[in-house]
């Protein structure tokens, strides 16, 4: 798909700038020259094609009192659809992907307290395929954002 102007300054806008307001997308409109339906629908247009995968807002969850982690495990490669199906499945799961190497399936986990988030580890420990898992909670932020400048 190729991308508009009007696309990318809509995208350049929605990364950061979405505002809190009752309708988002009219105030949106206005600042790119354009009407709410057209944002809306060229919003819905860029997901379905796969260019934005979601749109939300984006909390600060320890702020919030939530525990949260990241976390990695060992699953054969036959094993690693059927494991990463499953931990997608929970509603902690924020991040789910594969990398290279002996830990080969990698996912952030969200929860609302300690106890909720180490009963979460263990259900995913003991899932079918899954050899070892580790828990890898941040000591300290450096950076928790990207913005992708288009133009």
């Amino acid at each position: 798909m190729d991308l508009t102007q009007f696309d990318k300054a809509l995208l350049n806008i929605v990364q950061t700038g979405l505002p809190l307001s009752g309708r988002p997308f009219a105030e949106l409109a206005e600042k790119l020259g354009s009407d709410e339906d057209t944002v809306i629908k060229r919003l819905a247009q860029l997901k379905e094609a796969g260019v934005i995968r979601r749109l939300g807002a984006f909390f600060d969850a320890a702020s919030l009192g939530y525990a949260g982690t990241l976390a990695a495990l060992k699953a054969s490669a036959e094993d690693l659809p059927l494991v990463a199906a499953k931990i997608s499945a929970y509603k902690e799961i924020t991040h789910n992907y594969q990398r290279e190497g002996p830990y080969s399936l990698w996912f952030t986990v969200q929860a609302p307290d300690q106890e909720s988030l180490d009963k979460v580890l263990q259900s995913i420990g003991a899932i079918p395929g899954v050899r070892e898992l580790i828990s890898l909670p941040a000591v300290k932020r450096f950076k928790i954002n990207v913005e992708f400048s288009l133009k």
